[in-house]
């Protein structure tokens, strides 16, 4: 893409109506900048399908019939979007038995759209805020009217629902565990997240977090966890030494050890899902 992509809107009304400065809120977890933008781009071959639901482009991957589990992982992306780093870590949900569903509330307009490559600057003008604005007021609105209708087509009496957000995606986890229609959650390196999004949760929660993060650092994390503490919240954090923000979902596959920390994250998410669904 080129420096003449249209960009976004300068719409800084939420879903409701209400002004949404950064400004105006105190973040735990700050909102997406540039170290949400950067990664390595995986290598692989997604198995799943898109569909539209409720108009929303959703990758779609079912477990082999040997390993299904009957339930459902609902997954909120990066702002990469359903990209092929998010189809793959959609497809480790499906081998651990899960049918995994991946909302693109980017609907075709992902970071990505407006650079060539992972190494390439964002166009000159670019509106960051106004880009950020657009996409979490369409996502907050529509989140729990997919989640629904994702409940509708594929589930049954015996279903139960887990859901995971990387970066962007943190706070639609932290929206679904506030309400009876998710059993469990989890997030990797979160973005957009007030103490509200902590104190509301009422199902359990897991946080896969880097040493360097920008977006929650050291001090952020720390208050979340007495948050949780605080409010008596079950959860488990996973601290990964030495990574940075986006390390689950677009860290180095050729570096041994963020290899490692990717997979122990996807692991852990998958391990508690089960711990909280198919194992209790």
């Amino acid at each position: 893409m080129s420096s003449k992509q249209p960009h976004p809107p300068s719409d800084n009304k939420t879903s409701s109506g209400l002004e949404m400065a950064d400004s105006d809120y105190k973040y735990l977890a700050k909102p997406p900048s540039a170290c949400c933008f950067a990664g390595t781009i995986h290598k692989g071959t997604p198995r799943g399908n898109v569909e539209e639901i409720l108009n929303v482009p959703t990758y779609v991957v079912k477990p082999s019939e040997e390993k299904a589990n009957g339930h459902v992982v609902l997954y909120f992306p990066d702002v990469w979007g359903i990209s092929n780093n998010a189809c793959l870590l959609l497809d480790g949900f499906a081998d651990a038995g899960y049918l995994a569903l991946g909302m693109d509330y980017f609907r075709g307009d992902p970071i990505s759209k407006y650079r060539l490559s992972k190494n390439d600057p964002l166009p000159e003008g670019f509106d960051q805020a106004a880009w950020r604005t657009k996409h979490v007021a369409f996502a907050t609105e529509n989140v729990p009217k997919w989640a629904a209708a994702v409940r509708e087509k594929f589930g049954s009496d015996k279903t139960k629902y887990v859901c995971v957000g990387y970066c962007f995606g943190a706070p639609y986890v932290c929206q679904m565990l506030a309400t009876d229609e998710v059993s469990a959650g989890a997030f990797a390196h979160p973005t957009l997240l007030r103490e509200e999004h902590f104190t509301s949760v009422k199902h359990p929660l897991l946080l896969s977090c880097a040493e360097h993060d920008h977006a929650f650092d050291t001090e952020a994390r720390r208050k979340a966890i007495d948050i949780l503490q605080r409010e008596k919240k079950v959860y488990h954090l996973q601290l990964f030494y030495g990574v940075s923000h986006g390390f689950a979902s677009k860290g180095d596959p050729d570096n041994p050890y963020q290899r490692w920390c990717k997979e122990q994250s996807l692991r852990g998410i998958i391990d508690w899902f089960d711990l909280w669904l198919v194992k209790s």
